[in-house]
């Protein structure tokens, strides 16, 4: 620790651009350095890279230990995982692992995994942090960093509390009735998230699509993002032409089709792989006439 920064030292597999701007997480925003800084579990940070050094600024060993450790995933071998995903020489995975060498998966709070993904669906990136934002600003409780005021992400008792008319400040449209709907069901005991943490996969994702406003495909982000289950492969439109484009000649393959390869091809580390294909394929276009 140096000035009240966290470094570490000739950290692997770790760019702040690739972990930030994957599709993941909403709550990190690019500074003009760029650096990023975002709010996790109540706390604010702000990360940067110099050389092979990563840096938390102005975060307490308390909070690294405690928070940040666990939700960067820094004790995971993403090393290892790459050289899994591109063992036998697959052409596509070597390419898509070395254009978003350093993603990690963010180990994100259950509840504002939920939520987040909620308002993800029929959205796109820009819109969804705007909408989140609001919701921190308006409802989330406040704490100061570096001088500035950031906000937490609002608890499933405070927004209980709320009605549509208020909660249309966040212009979440048809979403605000699942994000009302399901604070009220925490908030009651009516749904047990730590229930649902403690189930394995399949029945924690039929859980999950028991809540209004998940479907297929945000049941699986939930349980990549929110519940560190690694072998998750949520497929959105990306991941479908992706998948397609390189493994099935281009031709259109049933969502289930899809997910059955991904669990035969990546096995239990399937959700890595979902995320250097994104990454790499919302870049390059890849599986429409722009390739």
């Amino acid at each position: 620790m140096e000035n009240n920064d966290i470094i570490l030292r000739d950290q692997p597999d770790f760019e702040p651009e690739h972990i930030f701007d994957c599709g993941q997480c909403f709550r990190f925003n690019r500074n003009a350095d760029g650096s990023y800084t975002g709010t996790a579990f109540g706390r604010t940070t702000r990360i940067s890279k110099t050389g092979g050094d990563i840096i938390l600024h102005d975060t307490s060993p308390e909070d690294f230990i405690k928070i940040w450790r666990g939700y960067l995933d820094l004790d995971y071998d993403y090393g290892d995982a790459k050289k899994r995903l591109t063992a036998g020489g697959d052409k596509i995975m070597k390419e898509a692992t070395r254009y978003g060498a350093g993603i990690r998966i963010l180990n994100q709070e259950l509840w504002e995994t939920i939520i987040s993904f909620i308002i993800s669906a029929s959205n796109n990136i820009p819109r969804i942090k705007k909408i989140i934002e609001a919701l921190c600003t308006n409802f989330g409780e406040p704490h100061e960093y570096c001088g500035k005021t950031h906000y937490a992400f609002p608890t499933p008792k405070r927004l209980a509390n709320e009605t549509p008319e208020s909660l249309s400040i966040i212009r979440a449209g048809f979403r605000d009735k699942y994000i009302l709907s399901c604070a009220r069901a925490v908030a009651g005991g009516s749904l047990d998230l730590e229930g649902i943490r403690a189930m394995p996969s399949p029945d924690a994702k039929r859980a999950l699509m028991n809540i209004q406003g998940i479907g297929n495909k945000v049941s699986d982000c939930i349980l990549l993002f929110g519940l560190g289950r690694r072998d998750a492969y949520p497929i959105d439109v990306w991941i479908k032409r992706v998948t397609e484009y390189c493994w099935f000649g281009g031709e259109q393959q049933s969502v289930k089709t899809l997910a059955e390869f991904a669990e035969s091809r990546f096995g239990d580390i399937g959700g890595i792989a979902q995320q250097y294909l994104f990454f790499y394929a919302r870049a390059k276009k890849t599986g429409t006439n722009k390739t």
